[in-house]
């Protein structure tokens, strides 16, 4: 079980260094509707570029990261904007399709 779980994570990471991926990673767990899964899914995201050099980019030191990527985190905005931007994306909104 071990190798397949190891293996999981591996092509996991490799698949969020791409922004195209991760962006499509990261709204699939906005869909989910809970802050807790977004930021699991963002920490995700930042330790598949490297959490040492998303520190560097954003002038946030590490622990200032892992604590903004718990699931008990609450990001200022522009604290999760930096974080995004170091790795190729960033925010915005849109019209529900409901309206």
């Amino acid at each position: 079980m071990k190798k397949v779980t190891e293996k999981y994570e591996n092509n996991l990471k490799e698949d969020l260094r791409d922004p195209v991926e991760a962006a499509e990673y990261l709204n699939a767990a906005l869909e989910d509707g809970t802050q807790e899964v977004f930021l699991m899914a963002l920490k995700d995201v930042a330790n598949a570029k490297g959490i040492s050099e998303i520190a560097r980019e954003t002038k946030l030191n590490r622990e200032n990261l892992y604590r903004i990527l718990s699931t008990n985190g609450n990001p200022k905005l522009n604290s999760l904007n930096s974080v995004l931007h170091s790795v190729g994306l960033k925010l915005s909104v849109e019209v529900e399709n409901n309206v």
